[in-house]
């Protein structure tokens, strides 16, 4: 049997006076191997800090049995360690002079060291997140056949159905445990929410049921009561005295069984009905038309950036109305063309009449001082009810939108401006990672945007599982050119 190498026994976390995870006992077996997931803030980050040591409950204790190394997001490298497996630095492209790294070589720098001396557990914190597909799927190789406990958050589905095979979800600050990698924990929380659904089913036609049989006891009741009044007054005597005697009893009767009915109501275990949203449907206005069946063109395009040339004499056609992904390495030039789209650089033939949405990485924070509502409704065209189903499917609720712009964590900044350029009025959107630093549920509801937008998309994107789930043509930059796959 599989030793316990980490052990979380009557955890309370708490932030302010909020709740973050209250945990019985959860204990991770030396060579599990586990994804966790949930909301953004649910917690996950802060589930690993606990494993790791960096953060204290506020209640309870955390058992650590066996060695581990901790990956976080958020945090540079150590540029001073000298420690890294040179093989490992060379595999991951680390550059040698360390003073000026961008965030793709920050990550990779830090999953080098983390992967260059062995430990019995790794915790870590979304390790794709700067990193191309070929970075993604060397860290896969690296972890597949990892001898030890592996615990990973991840917004990269495939990524986590190849490594894991137990997924534990946050939801309200508990964890349940799922088996199976994320595939089969989505097949899971289908059946659950069937099952919920016919739960609620049953729930409601019980309760209609006794509640039909509790007003018919009240009516007979009552129709005896007016009967009763009626007729007696015919009777005298004896007979009189009877009959109003047998038909008070059977009215008391019909009531107390009409009080019963009500309590079994009382006592019925109410099951709610899942949560759902109203479909989203963006529609396009006669003026947001466009006719031409190949909206941008690029005619023997060559961008270079400084001394670098990115494309060179390329020629490609993205059609009218298309979801169009760009892949391809960190450095290619992604990022630089869809910049030089937008400015209508030179080499490119784009239709006259139109007008960009743009979304850049790390460009998406406004400081203006008005809500989440109030900015969608005065740059959109579509009612209150539409705007709030559309921002209720990306996460905001309640009070979220009543907060204004410059109070939005960087999440919720992003998922507002995404929600903005699908409502707007632009006849292309040009996203350039929107699924960074989102959450799995997010990139779902973004996927839904994708299938329910008009208009056309070009995107770039490492997501592999986003970009099959919502590409309807698909470009690689290989060799200074861009060609359609």
């Amino acid at each position: 049997m599989e030793r316990i190498s980490f052990e979380l026994e009557n955890i309370e976390l708490n932030y302010l006076d909020k709740e973050i995870l209250k945990i019985d006992r959860l204990a991770i077996h030396q060579f599990d191997r586990i994804g966790i997931v949930g909301k953004n803030g649910s917690g996950k980050s802060s589930l690993l800090k606990l494993l790791a040591g960096k953060i204290q409950p506020n209640k309870g204790i955390v058992h650590q049995h066996a060695s581990y190394a901790y990956f976080e997001q958020m945090e540079a490298p150590d540029k001073t360690t000298g420690n890294e497996d040179p093989a490992l630095l060379g595999k991951l492209h680390v550059p040698s002079q360390l003073d000026s790294i961008s965030g793709g070589e920050q990550t990779r720098l830090k999953l080098t060291q983390l992967l260059s001396e062995y430990r019995e557990a790794l915790f870590i914190d979304e390790p794709t997140t700067h990193l191309d597909q070929n970075g993604v799927a060397f860290i896969q190789s690296e972890l597949e056949f990892y001898y030890g406990a592996l615990v990973l958050v991840s917004h990269d589905r495939t990524l986590i159905d190849k490594l894991v095979t137990t997924i534990w979800e946050i939801r309200d600050g508990s964890v349940f445990v799922y088996a199976g990698n994320y595939t089969e924990y989505e097949k899971q929380k289908e059946l659950e929410l069937e099952q919920q659904q016919e739960a609620h089913h049953q729930f409601v036609k019980e309760k209609s049921r006794l509640e039909k049989a509790a007003d018919q006891k009240r009516s007979k009741a009552n129709k005896m009561m007016k009967g009763e009044k009626a007729n007696i007054r015919s009777k005298e005597g004896v007979n009189r005295m009877f009959a109003t005697k047998s038909k008070d009893a059977t009215q008391k009767a019909m009531q107390k069984s009409a009080k019963a009915i009500e309590k079994r109501i009382d006592q019925l275990k109410e099951v709610a009905a899942p949560e759902s949203s109203r479909p989203i449907n963006f529609y396009k206005s006669k003026a947001l038309e466009l006719h031409n069946k190949f909206p941008i063109i690029g005619d023997q395009l060559t961008l270079q950036v400084g001394d670098k040339v990115l494309l060179e004499k390329a020629r490609f056609q993205f059609p009218l109305g298309e979801n169009i992904a760009i892949t391809g390495e960190n450095g290619v030039g992604k990022s630089s063309l869809l910049q030089h789209i937008v400015q209508r650089g030179d080499g490119l033939d784009i239709s006259p009449k139109v007008t960009f949405g743009y979304f850049q990485q790390l460009s998406y924070q406004r400081n203006i001082n008005e809500t989440v509502l109030e900015f969608l409704q005065k740059r959109t065209e579509y009612e209150e009810g539409f705007l709030r189903s559309v921002l209720h499917s990306m996460y905001f609720s309640g009070n979220d939108l009543r907060k204004k712009l410059n109070q939005l964590s960087g999440g919720e900044s992003i998922r507002l401006q995404l929600s903005y350029l699908f409502l707007g009025e632009f006849h292309i959107l040009i996203l350039d990672e929107p699924t960074n630093f989102l959450d799995i549920p997010t990139i779902q509801a973004l996927e839904k945007f994708f299938h329910a937008y008009p208009g056309t998309i070009v995107f770039v994107s490492h997501d592999q599982t986003f970009i099959n789930h919502v590409a309807t043509r698909k470009f690689i930059f290989n060799n200074k050119k861009l060609y359609e796959v």
